[in-house]
C-alpha cells in the first residue's frame, strides 16, 4: 500500500506529473476536483478502508497540512512517499498564465503558498522523499538531498 503526498506551490507540474506517472495506478485526491475537505476526507477514508493506492495532489505547503494524510496512512500501514515540486515563483506565475483562464490561480494565491511553504522532512513520517523539477525534457526526479536521520540508539 502506497500513499503519495505532493508538496509545492501552484503551477509547478503536480497534476501533470500525476497524469504521467500515477494515473493508471493511484486514486487522485485533489481539492481542485473534490471542492470540499469533507469530500476529500471521505475519499481518503475509502482509500484507507480498501487499501487503495492514492496520490494527494494538493499544494500541501505545511507539515500540518501534510499530517492530515500522513498520520492516517501510516496508521493504516501505508508506505508514505513525498514529492516536493521545486519552482521559482516567477516561473510558476508564468506557467499559471498559460493555463485556460478558468484554471488560473490568482498571483496572490501563488505568493501566499510561497510564504507558507515548509520543506518536507523525514520526521513527518515519510518513507521515501523526492525532489522534482521541470527540466528541458520533462520532469527530473532526484532523491531528497538530506539524509534520513539515524534511528535512536538503544540504551
Amino acid at each position: 500500500m502506497q500513499a503519495i503526498i505532493f508538496c509545492g506551490i501552484q503551477a509547478t507540474g503536480k497534476s501533470t506529473f500525476y497524469k504521467e506517472r500515477f494515473f493508471n495506478s493511484h486514486i487522485r485526491l485533489s481539492l481542485d476536483l473534490l471542492r470540499t475537505r469533507y469530500r476529500e476526507a471521505r475519499l481518503l477514508q475509502l482509500c484507507l478502508d480498501t487499501q487503495a493506492r492514492f496520490v494527494v495532489d494538493n499544494t500541501n505547503p505545511t507539515a500540518a497540512e501534510r499530517a492530515r494524510y500522513i498520520e492516517p496512512a501510516k496508521a493504516a500501514g501505508y508506505r508514505v512517499v513525498g514529492y516536493y515540486f521545486q519552482s521559482v515563483p516567477r516561473e510558476a506565475v508564468a506557467r499559471n498564465r498559460q493555463r485556460p483562464a478558468a484554471e488560473q490561480v490568482p498571483d496572490v494565491g501563488i505568493f501566499g503558498a510561497v510564504g507558507r511553504l515548509q520543506l518536507p522532512a523525514w520526521a513527518e513520517g515519510f518513507d521515501e522523499l523526492y525532489y522534482v523539477r521541470i527540466g528541458e525534457g520533462g520532469f527530473v526526479v532526484e532523491p531528497w538531498q538530506t539524509e534520513r536521520p539515524a534511528p535512536p540508539a538503544e540504551s
